[in-house]
């Protein structure tokens, strides 16, 4: 996991607020400091989260570690606020109630497991980002989800039936379960 300093990980918020801003006409997009670590310039998966209120507001990440993490935070900020399907596109008279959060990921590791019971003693409520597939459908939960759905078997029927799939399909042996962990921040 990247060793963020606090300076990195202000500088992230700053940057994912500022981009929104500025797709927005309320600003301008932050710039990479001279200061900044070379973690903030190293591959990573991350997520940006909205929230309004407290209540979600948006959500978009990249698991794999493919692009600069101050890339990442940039193109999810703006994929969060305004292409996330659940939402419609944020609005300049909402900017003042969203709360930012970067999640910084972890490279996924493939769980192995014999069964159910096993699979549900594996995973670390709270710890464990999880990721679940089945044929070309994938879903994936933050760690901090875990919060809402600390229940294993319930955390993994709603990751299930967010990949538009049957509620237990996490007891099928086909299905391929993934766990990473996140630093996040906000």
């Amino acid at each position: 996991m990247a060793n963020l300093t606090n300076k990195d990980k202000a500088f992230l918020i700053r940057l994912a607020r500022s981009v929104i801003e500025a797709a927005l006409d309320a600003g301008q997009k932050e710039t990479i400091p001279d200061d900044v670590s070379p973690a903030v310039l190293k591959n990573g998966g991350c997520f940006v989260t909205l929230h309004k209120k407290d209540a979600l507001r948006g959500c978009i990440g990249t698991i794999e570690p493919l692009q600069a993490l101050v890339e990442g935070v940039e193109e999810n900020a703006i994929n969060a606020a305004f292409k996330d399907p659940r939402f419609s596109p944020l609005t300049i008279e909402e900017l003042p109630d969203i709360d930012l959060e970067v999640s910084v990921l972890t490279v996924p590791q493939k769980l192995t497991f014999k069964d159910p019971e096993d699979l549900t003693r594996q995973l670390k409520p709270g710890v464990h980002g999880v990721i679940l597939s089945s044929g070309w459908r994938r879903s994936t939960f933050l760690p901090q989800v875990w919060d809402q759905l600390p229940d294993p078997e319930t955390f993994l029927r709603h990751l299930c039936e967010k990949a538009g799939l049957h509620r237990d399909c996490w007891r099928d042996p086909e299905t391929v379960v993934e766990v990473y962990e996140a630093t996040y921040f906000s």
